[in-house]
């Protein structure tokens, strides 16, 4: 159900039964209103909205740090029916502002479940909104661009329309938005926690490794995981760190996680560590989604707002030079313009949905990185090699 908001009690004049019964709404900043019924934590919320079409991993997904800003629509109806649990929270609180689905959530059906979704967004400070139309909204955000939203929560079913609309339409947006310096480490750490696996659950890596810094710009706990299954003694260092505090660690090989917000705002203090370490070292360095447009912008290359981004667990990649394609995981608003890469750095992977840039390296390879998400959580887990390559390049 949508409604223009001009005034806020014509609009609620004009809006039929159910959607005044409404306990939560969505208000886009052209005026657009959805109505559905809330859950969760209850208040308002104002962020950029996009689509995520992933099939499972909805925990994973709002506790990622790469939705730092956004609100996220959840194509896939079925959300709730798995619960939550410690294990599968990729960081220590969720990061999304919101969630919108089409169904309530169900009652957790799962032997992993410790608790329920709305208890966790409630418990967690988050507003989600349910009894949306799901396909309607995304097709407004594929054909119009992320929309800024306000999103609100009442039990009463009280929504000043005016103040909501203004909200949304005073949201400054990500372009020009540095978010890595909110949701990054406030120190460096050890990280040493390896892949889930049956019956041990998360276990610890005790062999020695190759001494890794990574670079946290809002990383994902599994893809540290990944780095430490494939080899890997891993320190996380701030996402402000400088190349001698990256130096002072000898490390074998430098990585670049993935995380939120305008790349080029980012890069005002990330891209000049990069280029001074690539200039005073040797080290193998590998980049992921913020990670990659990070290093793209240190090589002379320019990132682009997309619009509406990349979200899901099942975007096609096809690697260049084998013709491979892999099935990923994706969560990014900006991206690498492939037309401006530089002499010496090469196209690698490429998006089979738009043609986007998915992956560069440098000629001599010893530099390289990829726009999705190789260790998935949620989603497919095609790409794991690139985590192999990364440590074989180090010997």
């Amino acid at each position: 159900m949508t409604e223009r908001a001009a005034p806020s009690d014509q609009a609620l004049a004009a809006a039929p039964d159910s959607a005044l019964r409404a306990t939560a709404c969505i208000v886009l900043a052209d005026g657009q209103v959805f109505y559905g019924k809330g859950f969760g934590a209850i208040g308002t919320a104002v962020a950029e909205l996009c689509f995520n079409t992933a099939m499972t991993g909805y925990q994973e997904i709002m506790t990622d740090p790469s939705y730092a800003g956004q609100i996220v629509t959840f194509t896939f109806p079925h959300v709730g029916n798995v619960g939550v649990n410690i294990d599968d929270d990729e960081t220590g609180e969720p990061v999304a502002a919101g969630m919108v689905v089409k169904w309530d959530p169900t009652e957790p059906s799962n032997w992993r479940a410790t608790g329920d979704l709305p208890d966790w967004l409630a418990r967690r400070g988050r507003i989600g909104v349910g009894g949306i139309d799901t396909r309607r909204l995304t097709r407004a955000i594929r054909l119009q661009g992320a929309p800024h939203v306000t999103i609100a929560h009442d039990p009463a079913g009280e929504f000043d329309l005016d103040a909501l609309v203004a909200s949304a339409r005073a949201f400054p947006g990500l372009t020009g938005m540095d978010l890595a310096r909110e949701v990054t480490c406030a120190q460096s750490y050890r990280w040493d926690e390896m892949r889930w696996a049956w019956p041990e659950g998360y276990r610890r890596r005790e062999a020695a490794g190759r001494r890794v810094v990574a670079i946290d710009y809002g990383a994902k706990r599994n893809i540290l995981r990944c780095l430490a299954s494939a080899g890997c003694d891993v320190t996380v260092l701030p996402a402000t760190a400088t190349a001698a505090d990256v130096l002072e660690h000898e490390p074998e090989g430098l990585f670049l996680s993935n995380g939120p917000g305008d790349p080029a705002a980012t890069g005002v203090y990330a891209v000049p560590m990069i280029q001074e370490v690539l200039a005073k070292s040797d080290i193998p360095v590998f980049g992921i989604c913020l990670g990659h447009q990070m290093l793209a912008l240190a090589l002379g290359a320019r990132t682009i707002k997309m619009n509406h981004g990349h979200h899901g667990a099942n975007h096609p990649v096809k690697e260049i030079s084998t013709g491979k394609v892999e099935i990923t995981s994706m969560n990014h608003g900006f991206t690498v313009d492939g037309q401006t890469l530089p002499e010496g750095v090469v196209e690698t992977h490429i998006s089979l949905f738009d043609g986007s840039n998915c992956g560069i390296a440098t000629t001599d390879g010893r530099v390289f990185s990829v726009q999705h998400h190789p260790e998935a959580s949620p989603g497919p887990q095609d790409s794991f090699y690139l985590f192999e390559r990364f440590v074989a390049s180090m010997r």
